[in-house]
């Protein structure tokens, strides 16, 4: 089978699309045939060397990859042969293992894929999905929110237009180029902007009238972070799941609540998360919220998804399929 390896620390270089032994499943395992895995922004700083209390330095040589969709190919010891051939979607943990045309994953991990999702939105959802789910989870939206939203166009981001729509509330886009501006538009958004516009903050204060943002969901940090938090309402809520502008924030106020949402505070969700994952699928399953899988690489061009993720030139979910697969 092909798989991603990487050696070394460093850029999307580093990524190597290699042929390697097939795998096989262990006791209480199964082995996928892969037909879609997902890419994450922390992969792209994993492969660089970024480390903290969740993630650990990585061991190379190793395979990325955190999430895998497919058919099951085969199964270890203690599991019933019943799974073999199911279309399933697994989250792989903090291991690696899912860029690859085949996976392994425990049992217990597994889902089975609901009639008439495709691999890739399964993908979509077991991974980006889960995290909105979780987010959503610590931060519900009221009908009467006006929610703000940065990088809307992102995977993330349209998964938030989708929830604000469905609670009634109000959705503000924040996204960085007029194409992305279009594309959460086209996800229902009441309001769109180019936040590398200058004044962006000033053109959704007027259009507002006098009223101010009650929530807002950041994934990027930095400048437009603090312009963000400009426009939110005393006694308002800012909830960050990341800072992809790597830029540091200089707001400050004890009138507005600002909470990070993931690392810890996600892992340490009293029940775990497998509900979370469940809660995802099901709504990409009812057509509530369905992730937006806007970017699609060949397993071999890995390294270019990395890049082109880095460098914000993709929108939505990015998925990469086995080459033999397009």
């Amino acid at each position: 089978m092909h798989a991603i390896r990487q050696y070394e620390l460093g850029g999307p270089e580093v990524l190597r699309y290699e042929e390697v032994k097939d795998l096989e499943p262990g006791e209480g395992q199964v082995l996928i045939a892969v037909l879609a895995c997902g890419v994450h922004f922390i992969d792209t700083s994993l492969r660089a060397g970024f480390t903290s209390a969740l993630h650990k330095p990585l061991e190379l040589p190793m395979t990325p990859g955190r999430e895998v969709a497919g058919v099951i190919e085969a199964v270890g010891k203690g599991v019933d042969e019943s799974w073999l051939g199911e279309r399933v979607v697994a989250h792989l943990g903090m291991a690696s293992g899912g860029y690859a045309e085949q996976a392994i994953a425990e049992v217990n991990s597994l889902h089975e894929i609901p009639s008439g999702l495709s691999y890739a939105i399964a993908v979509a959802a077991i991974g980006t999905g889960r995290t909105a789910a979780g987010i959503l989870d610590q931060a519900p939206i009221h009908a009467d929110d006006i929610v703000l939203i940065t990088s809307a166009a992102g995977g993330l981001g349209v998964l938030l237009i989708q929830a604000v729509n469905e609670a009634g509330a109000t959705s503000i886009a924040l996204a960085g180029n007029a194409d992305k501006v279009s594309i959460a538009r086209g996800q229902g958004a009441a309001m769109a902007v180019d936040y590398r516009i200058d004044g962006w903050d000033e053109i959704v204060r007027r259009k507002l009238g006098g009223d101010l943002v009650t929530l807002v969901f950041d994934g990027v940090g930095g400048r437009a972070a603090d312009e963000a938090f400009g426009l939110l309402a005393p006694g308002g809520r800012m909830m960050q799941y990341g800072w992809h502008s790597d830029e540091p924030t200089t707001y400050d106020d004890p009138r507005r609540t600002v909470s990070m949402m993931l690392g810890p505070q996600l892992m340490a969700r009293p029940g775990g998360l497998r509900s979370l994952e469940e809660e995802a699928l099901g709504k990409a399953a009812d057509g509530s919220r369905v992730p937006l899988v806007g970017s699609q690489y060949a397993l071999s061009d890995a390294a270019a998804a990395h890049l082109d993720l880095v460098e914000r030139r993709t929108h939505g979910k990015v998925v990469l399929v086995p080459d033999a697969r397009l």
